[in-house]
């Protein structure tokens, strides 16, 4: 068994292609798809009839749940965006997916944590606004109760992959379009992987364990960079070129 893992993708319909082409590469067709598909000042509409065509198991994630739980006008400015370029059945596609899934017998996906789509797993904010990897024991509290072996999560942008004692495995595939933002709560921090790469993983059972293959994959941000630019997002345009949002 072996498939993609994506997340993240922010409306950047640009390196969601490149990570298409990449997996068309490595001859995997079956995907899953961890949630905040579309809020950012990019392409949303494209982005969504492009992963609705292909139908890979999704969830919602939080940004998914504003587009159809919050009036614009509480919106915040990404969110605004994608909402005024999507479609009422993007919207619709949005509402028909659980905010949690369980799917091959053994694969847990949630967005944040198994209880919040907005809560960070395995990266932790100090009251400074440091981001350090969160410890074994505050990754732990949030695994109670799920019995999978393989965990999947997103929202931190981060790749990462970890081990608990008793043999799950939690993995985060990174972002495929979002390589750097800042964020309020729980107080102001930022996240930046250093890389403007699209990022994702690729997960298989071989031996009865499972392994997982962090792609990297470069593509041509020049337009989507033009295209946060032109929505007033110099910050997004800066990430997007570089990975890095401190200046």
């Amino acid at each position: 068994m072996k498939f993609a893992v994506l997340a993240d993708i922010h409306g950047n319909s640009d390196a969601l292609e490149a990570v298409l082409h990449d997996m068309e590469a490595l001859e995997i067709e079956t995907a899953l798809n961890l949630g905040d598909f579309f809020s950012g000042p990019l392409n949303a509409a494209k982005t969504a009839d492009l992963l609705m065509a292909r139908d890979f198991v999704s969830i919602r994630g939080n940004h998914d749940r504003y587009l159809i739980e919050q009036k614009r006008a509480d919106m915040g400015p990404s969110d605004q965006v994608a909402f005024d370029e999507l479609s009422p059945r993007h919207l619709e596609w949005i509402e028909s997916l659980p905010p949690t899934q369980t799917v091959f017998d053994d694969v847990f996906m949630c967005h944040g944590t198994p209880t919040s789509d907005s809560t960070y797993w395995l990266e932790h904010v100090q009251q400074d606004g440091t981001v350090r990897a969160a410890t074994l024991d505050e990754v732990k509290a949030q695994a109670v109760g799920v019995a999978e072996g393989l965990i999947l999560c997103a929202h931190t942008h981060i790749p990462r992959c970890v081990r608990l004692p008793d043999g799950r495995t939690i993995v985060n595939p990174g972002s495929v379009g979002c390589p750097a933002y800042d964020d309020e709560k729980p107080v102001y921090h930022y996240i930046q992987t250093g890389s403007p790469n699209a990022s994702y993983a690729v997960v298989e059972k071989l031996h009865g364990e499972w392994t997982t293959t962090f792609r990297s994959v470069p593509y041509a941000v020049e337009r989507a960079c033009a295209c946060a630019a032109r929505n007033h997002r110099e910050d997004w345009a800066r990430a997007l070129a570089t990975g890095w949002f401190e200046k």
